[in-house]
């Protein structure tokens, strides 16, 4: 029988592979620069293969070292998840979760759902990071997240996903603004004035442009923001209008601007899916889809308002 490596030996290679310095790769793995390089060698030795060319200046892994280090990712993200889901077993979502989240959905949905998730699950560890969608899936795909809540349709590879809801667009403007005076906003009209849109890069902007099912134009692009709260200003200021989803109306982004909704009078509903996406095969997706239950039970959940807050949602609804 073959001696296989540890994990531990094929931890070392990924963290080297990730830092290209054995310095900074020791740091990761909390052990000596000479406690991995001795570990790195060994691995070499038990494979009979070079995975490192070492130079002065900077490290290098061979080929064979780059395809290693990608399956050995893989590997130890299996072994985690393997110890994870025998904790589940006994005890639902215990232990440590990392989530990202964008951030067109965190500030809005975390708030009214995380004090009942902790309650539930007190024994989960939440960690949350915040990015755009392409980077954490990237992050997801690498093993340094385990679960994703975005918004849907997004291309991202082989992932499983699980809807949550569905977030209606409306259209946000000046309360003395042409289209505030309208029941409702057709779509041709969204063509007729500026159209203030998050950046590139941001996947609301992208929903929001399909679901409407307008294209960019230098009209459309004449103005990007890098978050919902800087487009409310943009409008509040009498630059143009945009399109809020409805998760972010809900929780307030309107209050104490001039800014008011109307629905778009479409034959369509025009909305983003807002869901959670993890790697598919992996072992906790039956931990995942409790942990999107949860979430969805919490956002059923009514949320406080004081007086002045209900006064104003009812105004600019």
């Amino acid at each position: 029988m073959l001696s296989s490596p540890s994990l531990r030996q094929w931890q070392y290679l990924v963290s080297l592979a990730e830092n290209r310095h054995f310095g900074r790769a020791a740091e990761a793995c909390f052990v000596t620069q000479s406690t991995l390089s001795a570990g790195i060698q060994e691995l070499e030795t038990q494979l009979g293969a070079a995975l490192v060319d070492r130079t002065k200046r900077k490290v290098v892994l061979t080929p064979l070292g780059e395809d290693l280090a990608g399956r050995a990712r893989e590997l130890l993200g299996q072994a985690e998840d393997m110890v994870l889901m025998a904790r589940a077993a006994s005890v639902p979502l215990s232990g440590p979760l990392r989530l990202g989240v964008i951030p067109t959905i965190s500030p809005f949905l975390l708030p009214r759902v995380l004090p009942a998730l902790r309650k539930r699950f007190p024994a989960l560890r939440l960690f949350l990071r915040e990015d755009l969608t392409a980077r954490l899936i990237e992050q997801l795909q690498a093993g340094k997240l385990d679960l994703l809540l975005i918004a849907l349709p997004y291309e991202g590879g082989a992932l499983d996903t699980m809807t949550l809801l569905d977030d209606d667009f409306l259209v946000a403007c000046r309360e003395d603004h042409p289209l505030a005076r309208r029941n409702a906003v057709k779509l041709d009209e969204l063509s007729e004035t500026p159209l203030l849109l998050l950046e590139d890069g941001h996947c609301l902007r992208d929903h929001a442009l399909a679901a409407c099912r307008l294209t960019p134009s230098p009209r459309h692009d004449g103005f990007a923001a890098t978050s919902l709260h800087t487009l409310v200003q943009m409008v509040d200021s009498g630059l143009g209008v945009t399109l809020l989803p409805r998760l972010a109306l809900d929780a307030g982004i309107l209050r104490g601007t001039d800014v008011t909704t109307r629905p778009l009078n479409d034959d369509g509903a025009a909305s983003r899916q807002i869901g959670l996406a993890w790697r598919r095969g992996t072992q906790r997706a039956k931990e995942f889809t409790l942990f999107g239950e949860a979430l969805v039970t919490g956002l059923r959940k009514p949320e406080r308002s004081s007086p002045a807050a209900s006064s104003s949602h009812s105004r600019k609804a």
